[in-house]
């Protein structure tokens, strides 16, 4: 959990406490205080659930490639001549691509 979630959850319930305080004391001032810090509590908290997310999405990318290059490996090991004909059509075809017929 993204230390930016936490700061904004306490920041948000602060505002929340600062505008029933104004509320209860008839001060508009300090309920005004009170929204804009849930409203920047609430910005922060998602701004740290972006970044949670971004790091879980980088995690499984990093995850799915070294998957690919497993399977990739175990493929060249396992079948080796295999793997040199698929190279060898690859090279041709991305060679016949860019000459001029």
């Amino acid at each position: 959990m993204d230390e930016n979630r936490v700061a904004g959850t306490a920041r948000n319930l602060g505002g929340k406490v600062k505008e029933e305080f104004g509320r209860a004391t008839s001060d508009s001032k300090s309920q005004f205080e009170g929204v804009v810090n849930q409203v920047k509590g609430t910005a922060q908290d998602l701004y740290g659930q972006a970044r949670d997310s971004t790091s879980d999405l980088a995690g499984a990318a990093r995850d799915s490639a070294s998957t690919f290059e497993r399977t990739l490996r175990n493929a060249i090991e396992n079948q080796p001549y295999m793997a040199v004909a698929v190279a060898l059509a690859l090279g041709w075809l991305l060679g016949r691509t860019h000459r001029p017929l």
